[in-house]
C-alpha cells in the first residue's frame, strides 16, 4: 500500500556518507538488510532507499495516506512564526506551512542543492514569498542560533547519518522555549507497513533527544501510522 517502504520520504542519501567527527557516540555492527551498520544509542541507522523521490513526495494521494492537513492543525503556529523544515526535500511541507505564518517565514533546509533549486522553482510558480531555501550539511543544519520558533522533521530523522550532531544543531537554532516536532512511523506497531529501521518508538526518540538537552513535551497519535512527537528547547538555554 505505502511505497514508503521502497522510496525514502526525504531525499537525504548523502547523510549515509562521511566520517564521524566524534566516533565515541557511535558504534559499528554487521549491517542488517536495510541498515548501515552504524549504531547510535542502540539504534541501527537505516539506509536511505532512494535519492530520486520528488514524485513520491509530491504524490496526489499523500493526504489520504498520511493526513498532512491534520499535521498543520496541530502545529499551533503564530502568524509571525519562524519555522525550519529540516530535510525539506521537494518543499511539500514548507509550502503547506507558509500560509500559516504570513508574517513570518519557513526555512526549507536540505543538503542537496538540487532539492533547494526545485523549491525555488515552486516559489516562483506559486508566487510564495515567505519560504527561504537553506543549504545544510550531513552534520549541521547551519541555522542561526536562537532564531527558530519551530523545527519540523517528517520521516527524516531515522535516516540521519549523524543524528547527534544534527539534533544539536537544531537545538542551537531554536529560540529558548522553541519546539521540535518529529513525525516518525510508529515503531511499536507491527501493523504499520514500513520496514523496521524506518520506524521509531517513542521510547527511542525520547532517549536520543533528551540525551542532548531537549525536554519532552508530548506525543500525539492522531495520524494513521505516524507519531507526532513534540520537544522543547529549555528556556534557560
Amino acid at each position: 500500500m505505502l511505497r514508503a517502504v521502497l522510496i525514502a520520504v526525504f531525499c537525504l542519501s548523502p547523510l549515509l556518507h562521511g566520517e564521524d567527527q566524534d566516533p565515541a557516540h557511535y558504534s559499528r555492527k554487521t549491517p542488517s538488510r536495510d541498515g548501515t551498520g552504524k549504531v547510535y544509542m542502540g539504534r541501527e541507522i537505516s539506509q536511505v532507499v532512494s535519492q530520486h523521490a520528488i514524485g513520491w513526495l509530491e504524490r496526489r494521494d499523500r493526504e489520504g495516506e498520511e493526513k498532512p492537513s491534520l499535521v498543520m492543525e496541530h502545529l499551533e503556529l503564530p502568524k509571525n512564526g519562524v519555522v525550519a523544515d529540516i530535510g525539506a526535500g521537494s518543499g511539500y511541507f514548507s509550502f503547506l506551512i507558509a500560509p500559516l505564518v504570513p508574517e513570518g517565514k519557513v526555512i526549507a533546509v536540505d543538503i542537496q542543492q538540487e532539492m533547494l533549486d526545485f523549491i525555488e522553482g515552486k516559489k516562483k510558480l506559486k508566487k510564495v514569498s515567505n519560504v527561504e531555501t537553506h543549504l545544510g550539511t550531513i552534520e549541521d543544519t547551519k541555522l542561526t542560533e536562537d532564531t527558530v520558533d519551530l523545527a519540523i522533521l517528517v520521516d527524516a530523522y531515522h535516516e540521519f547519518s549523524h543524528p547527534r550532531e544534527m539534533a544539536l544543531s537544531i537545538l542551537k537554532g531554536l529560540k529558548p522555549g522553541g519546539r521540535l516536532v518529529l513525525l516518525e512511523y510508529r515503531g511499536e506497531d507491527p501493523s504499520v507497513p514500513i520496514k523496521p529501521l524506518h520506524k521509531m518508538t517513542v521510547k527511542q526518540v525520547r532517549r536520543e533527544m533528551e540525551a542532548i538537552g531537549f525536554e519532552f513535551a508530548e506525543v500525539r497519535d492522531f495520524l494513521p501510522i505516524q507519531h507526532f512527537l513534540v520537544f522543547r528547547k529549555p528556556t534557560d538555554s
